[in-house]
């Protein structure tokens, strides 16, 4: 969505001529991002938003019902409030000029420099948008960032980094990781499709283990592999296997438990020396407020004329929060066999 709006004043004709094209360009090119869409689309929740910012709550959940004799009244039960997360809302602008010679020379239709210089106004509004989110995602074991001049919170509602060892659940104090560091392809070479479905699969069980507010076992499957765009090896190893029928190298053709289970995901952005998986639940994602975007104000653009130059002037402004909301959805793996901070061994050997 792109809201326009025109600065009140008397405008030189040449405005009319390349005003319109513009927004036309404008629009066009942001409909076709849309359709394409991206890592925010693909991996955050997006919301609108109406206020300063936003707040998600962590709660527990009522308990199992309880026998009650005849005529007996039925057990009080109640939600506690855990822990809550504040994602405030952050203005991004940025401004682009026609000079009024391009505009004297565009005649009536869009000079093709101006032509460019719309289309990736809008482009730029999309990849700040991405971009942000794909920072996000990548920073997580940390407790914030710095992007594009923005401070970004990447906390989660205990207070942890979205990846952490030592993340808390329910009322009393209780911990749990969603942050190993270890052998990924244990049991067999490196790079060797099947021993990293066996760590896989490892994975899978400690995700659908990852505890609730109550204690209990959420029982989420993870359905999302994200992976670095520099580990080549390592993409074409999670290609093989999730791309692959039958387990590969088995003399006894064996199902492939991981065939057609993943969506993978490369993020260009994610540059890393150590090989590293990003495991995640989309239904996970949707239902526990997880990766979050909200739209506060969309890309609103505004038009004049610098009266002592002649030149058109446009600016493009925009405000959204990004933040987690938990981090039960998600879980990370990096490939080392020395600690990383923050991140629990994985010693399972299989």
């Amino acid at each position: 969505m792109i809201i326009y709006s025109k600065s009140a004043g008397n405008n030189p004709a040449a405005i009319g001529k390349i005003e319109t094209p513009i927004k036309m360009i404008i629009e066009h090119e942001s409909d076709l991002i849309a359709k394409r869409g991206g890592v925010c689309d693909w991996l955050f929740n997006i919301e609108k938003s109406n206020h300063f910012g936003e707040t998600i709550v962590t709660q527990s959940e009522f308990d199992i019902f309880q026998a009650a004799r005849e005529g007996e009244a039925a057990a009080t039960d109640c939600i506690a409030e855990t822990s809550s997360k504040f994602i405030e809302h952050i203005q991004f602008m940025k401004e682009f000029i026609i000079t009024a010679e391009m505009m004297e020379d565009a005649n009536y239709g869009v000079a093709p420099e101006a032509k460019r210089r719309a289309e990736s106004f809008t482009r730029a509004y999309y990849k700040t948008i991405n971009k942000i989110c794909e920072a996000a995602l990548i920073n997580a074991s940390n407790s914030s960032m710095t992007y594009a001049g923005a401070n970004v919170d990447l906390t989660t509602a205990d207070g942890k980094p979205l990846f952490s060892n030592s993340h808390s659940y329910g009322t009393e104090g209780q911990t749990q990781s969603n942050f190993y560091y270890g052998n990924m392809y244990a049991g067999g070479g490196t790079y060797d499709p099947s021993s990293f479905g066996d760590i896989l699969s490892i994975l899978c069980h400690l995700f659908r283990e990852m505890k609730d507010e109550n204690g209990d076992p959420l029982g989420y499957t993870a359905d999302t592999l994200i992976i670095p765009s520099n580990r080549f090896l390592l993409e074409a190893t999670v290609k093989k296997l999730c791309g692959t029928i039958d387990s590969i190298g088995s003399q006894n053709n064996e199902i492939n438990i991981h065939y057609n289970n993943w969506n993978v995901i490369i993020l260009p952005s994610w540059q890393t020396d150590d090989d590293a998986v990003i495991l995640m639940s989309s239904e996970a994602n949707r239902n526990l407020s997880g990766n979050m975007f909200f739209n506060r104000v969309p890309l609103t653009i505004t038009n004049w004329v610098d009266h002592h130059t002649g030149n058109y002037i446009w600016n493009g402004r925009c405000r959204f929060g990004v933040g987690f909301g938990s981090y039960k959805h998600a879980l990370m793996i990096v490939n080392s066999e020395e600690p990383v901070q923050g991140a629990s061994d994985f010693n399972l050997v299989i």
